[in-house]
């Protein structure tokens, strides 16, 4: 590479890493719950009716920070707030939506500390680093 092309090479990566990061700040929001991930009830108050720490799908989305969450044992379905609610992650090659941050709403595929994004106009992309907050399991 010439000098030249270097220079033109660090530009672009800039403007890249700034459109990232101002795509994050868009997207990035107070509330994360999404139709059809799964969660973890970490809710101490349902402790004593066997739901804490047990899992379920969010079937809807009320106010953007309250779930209905069916429980996978059993088929019970709650309303439960997102601030008692923890993200599962999947194994390896598993797929989870991407539920905050620059690239919310869409699915990838995670790939141990990364993710790649399944569809759309991003399909075929790695994040290299995100966090297991941003993603959760899909149904």
């Amino acid at each position: 590479m010439k000098g030249g092309d270097l220079e033109r090479r660090s530009a672009l990566d800039e403007l890249m890493k700034e459109e990232e990061r101002k795509k994050e700040r868009m997207n990035r929001k107070p509330y994360w719950l999404f139709q059809g991930i799964v969660m973890k009830v970490m809710s101490k108050a349902l402790a004593d009716k066997g739901y804490y720490k047990q899992k379920g799908v969010v079937r809807k989305v009320i106010d953007n920070c309250v779930g209905e969450i069916e429980m996978i044992d059993s088929k019970h379905v709650l309303s439960v707030d997102q601030e008692e609610l923890e993200t599962v992650i999947p194994q390896i090659g598993g797929l989870v939506k991407i539920v905050n941050g620059a690239y919310c709403g869409t699915n990838a595929r995670l790939l141990g500390a990364k993710v790649q994004i399944e569809k759309g106009v991003y399909e075929g992309r790695v994040i290299k680093s995100i966090e297991y907050e941003d993603i959760c399991k899909l149904a």
